[in-house]
């Protein structure tokens, strides 16, 4: 099986055309392929299918082989492997995923790097959308035990769960230990993304994300949604804001009652054949 080795913002993918193939074990395949010593190392197995009811399916699965929802940077990834693979000569392509169906549009295109824009569609707030167990409409700025100390979390869905918290320095928090406690807490049933946040200024976040089923990574593309839409709900920043990952940036575009825009890089670090 043919692979393209991918990456948005340094969250990294093992990308292929699943169309053609039959009685693949995905989550098999995809703790093999991530894996960093074993494998070809990755965040991600991102797999092009064919879909019913739009343009493609994107299949997603994370490096410990349990299934995403969602994935921002891999969708952004995926738009870019389809016309390189001449599977369609389209820039703008709507996706079915485990979080409905997700909108694309290549702003930007060559053989190594594209800019692509992605419709996220609209964060949910209810506790029973993203799975949390809180009372109320929303949980915003909420307190959790989290291993003897109080995290104030801010929860959002994008089609994928996520906690939010607001931090002084994103370099000086403890992600490596409390990453796991958040994303196991009991709280959550589905588990969930786990994100830090430093707000520069109202224009400019920095953050840092602890992704379920993978660990800390370099960047995340839902992650950097929900970081957007919870600061601007709770920290009142601007509705158009760039987001400094350890990867790279992200651009988030935001408004009540509207949903939300992801823009980012799309890059092909190299191709090859998987062995299994």
């Amino acid at each position: 099986m043919n692979f393209h080795k991918m990456q948005g913002a340094a969250n990294d993918f093992v990308v292929v055309d699943g169309r053609a193939e039959r009685a693949v074990d995905w989550a098999a395949l995809a703790i093999k392929a991530c894996d960093r010593r074993r494998g070809v190392g990755a965040d991600g197995l991102l797999a092009l299918e064919d879909s019913d009811d739009a343009d493609f399916r994107m299949r997603y699965h994370n490096a410990d082989g349990s299934i995403g929802e969602m994935c921002g940077n891999g969708i952004r990834c995926m738009a870019k492997f389809a016309l390189d693979i001449g599977a369609t000569k389209a820039g703008s392509l709507v996706w079915e995923t485990g979080a409905g169906r997700i909108a694309t549009e290549v702003l930007e295109y060559s053989g190594g790097v594209a800019m692509v824009r992605a419709d996220m569609g609209p964060p949910r707030f209810a506790p029973s959308e993203i799975p949390v167990d809180a009372s109320g409409p929303e949980v915003l700025e909420t307190p959790f035990a989290v291993n003897g100390s109080q995290l104030r979390l801010t929860c959002v869905s994008m089609g994928n769960p996520h906690a939010v918290t607001f931090v002084d320095s994103v370099t000086e928090f403890p992600l490596e230990r409390l990453g796991p406690e958040v994303e196991h807490h009991p709280a959550f049933p589905n588990r969930t993304n786990f994100e830090i946040v430093e707000v520069i200024d109202a224009g400019h976040l920095r953050m840092r994300v602890w992704e379920r089923g993978v660990g800390e990574t370099m960047a995340c593309g839902t992650g950097a949604c929900a970081v957007a839409v919870a600061s601007q709900m709770v920290r009142q920043t601007a509705s158009d804001v760039d987001i400094e990952v350890p990867g790279g940036r992200l651009r988030v575009s935001w408004r009540p009652g509207e949903n939300v825009l992801l823009t980012g890089p799309a890059e092909t670090s190299f191709t090859g054949e998987l062995p299994w």
